[in-house]
């Protein structure tokens, strides 16, 4: 059981090498969209917290999955250290959320939304998953605007 957790660990770490990178910092794979940071990784939280709020949203939790990885990696059976530091941040828009579920009440699915911050050997990035075509992509718009205006601090 702890090889397989292990692996799977291993193998969802490797599923997130870029599939495309368009030279200014920006990485698409077929589930997420990254930003490089050009800062410290507490100056990347520092700036995706300020984003959330200015957008006037509350954010409900900061999971610090890095720390959780790594203080765990024993106990599944692995000696990887895949992050240097890595927090993904949850909260929802109001409006946004709204749009989305009265267009479809099965997008409850995909709230919370989230950003995330690594730290991978010094490569700060930000980034968040990417959603469906049709009404999702509002939500996709909203966190590509508030990733960028973190990226740009």
């Amino acid at each position: 059981m702890r090889k397989m957790i292990g692996a799977a660990l291993v193998v969802a770490a490797a599923g997130m090498a870029p599939a495309f990178a368009d030279g200014h910092g920006k990485q698409m794979s077929d589930h997420a969209v990254t930003y490089a940071f050009d800062g410290s990784f507490d100056d990347a939280t520092f700036a995706v917290e300020s984003a959330i709020v200015g957008q006037g949203l509350v954010i409900d939790y900061v999971s610090h999955t890095g720390d959780m990885l790594e203080r765990t990696k024993g106990d599944v059976g692995s000696d990887v250290k895949i992050f240097e530091a890595a927090d993904i941040f949850l909260f929802c828009s109001a409006t946004v959320s709204r749009e989305v579920m009265e267009a479809d009440a099965a997008n409850i699915s995909f709230c919370p939304y989230s950003i995330y911050v690594t730290d991978i050997d010094g490569d700060v990035r930000v980034g968040y998953r990417t959603y469906p075509e049709g009404e999702m992509q509002k939500v996709q718009a909203l966190l590509d605007g508030i990733v960028q205006e973190a990226v740009a601090e």
